[in-house]
């Protein structure tokens, strides 16, 4: 029925606009309005979770933009203390490889490898490597569930902001305890969708969050990772006295922030693999998908607009 009532084409602030926020715990989600589902019949949204696994964000440019502000400084902060220059490192899912070399130049004397299911995004870590002029780095197209690699061949295995992508997480972590060596690190980031938060309220930042996880859940995925990996990475066969849990954040706030971050979002929204499989699994159609878009426009253009990202990280011992 996506798309098949009149009330798609009427504008969401109008339709929103008024209602009660008591009223609001008992009525229907007005995500199942704008898709003309009953979110609540599990019949109604197609199971994917059989089907060949595939990247929720894909490798549109919004989603390359937001990897590429990536670096070991934002992204790995828990893990750099640990590391030794003349450690050798595998970064699993590396995507366009600025994390990557980043650890590679703190690496002086030690090597890197970055692997990737993507040829795409692996050309354009090579090309980062090159134009930093990186020698110690390679990249290789690896699948996370078979890495092409030796036991405890790594003194540290990282992987950041994958397995929340990952139908099998532990099969995934008990892959990474493999190739890391004896007394190696093997350390994981994601974040957690349900921890997010924002300012000011917003019904189509908070329509967004509940597509996201009914999405992702559809194709097996798991967007609340963060809060997951400690569990995972014990169910992984890992010691839990080795086992350190903790989490960080990413804010974003400054009017360049905000330009950025609800400016990507608002494409991925309507352009990425995410709007893509919205569709294909009966969860949203693209009028649905242009209001949540124009949502995060209205959020990057208010002045005292702020959005945190929680993830969770841990560093456990292989």
């Amino acid at each position: 029925m996506t798309g098949s009532t009149n009330e798609h084409h009427t504008p969401r602030s109008d339709r929103l606009a008024g209602t009660d926020p008591i009223d609001a715990v008992d009525a229907p989600s007005s995500l199942s309005r704008l898709t003309g589902q009953d979110r609540n019949d599990p019949g109604a949204v197609k199971d994917l979770t059989k089907e060949s696994e595939s990247y929720t964000h894909g490798h549109h440019e919004s989603v390359l933009r937001s990897h590429r502000r990536r670096t070991a400084a934002n992204s790995a902060a828990f893990l750099l203390p640990h590391l030794l220059s003349d450690m050798t490192l595998l970064d699993v899912g590396c995507g366009p490889g600025t994390v990557t070399v980043d650890l590679a130049e703190r690496l002086t004397q030690g090597s890197v490898v970055g692997v990737d299911a993507s040829d795409e995004v692996l050309e354009s870590a090579r090309g980062l490597a090159d134009a930093h002029g990186t020698k110690n780095i390679t990249f290789e197209h690896a699948n996370a569930y078979e890495l092409p690699f030796e036991d405890d061949s790594f003194d540290v295995v990282f992987a950041h902001q994958l397995l929340q992508h990952l139908s099998d997480p532990v099969a995934a972590l008990r892959e990474m305890k493999r190739v890391a060596k004896p007394g190696g690190f093997v350390a994981v980031r994601d974040a957690d969708y349900a921890a997010m938060a924002w300012y000011p309220e917003s019904p189509e930042l908070t329509e967004w969050n509940t597509l996201y996880h009914e999405v992702t859940h559809a194709y097996g995925f798991e967007p609340d990772a963060g809060r997951r990996l400690a569990s995972w990475v014990r169910d992984a066969g890992f010691d839990p006295d080795t086992i350190e849990p903790g989490a960080s954040v990413w804010c974003y706030a400054t009017p360049d922030d905000r330009t950025w971050w609800g400016g990507l979002w608002a494409e991925r929204c309507t352009e990425s693999n995410f709007a893509v499989q919205a569709q294909d699994s009966a969860l949203a159609d693209d009028v649905a998908l242009e209001q949540l878009a124009q949502g995060w426009r209205e959020w990057a253009a208010a002045p005292d607009g702020w959005f945190a990202v929680l993830n969770g990280e841990v560093l456990a011992r292989a």
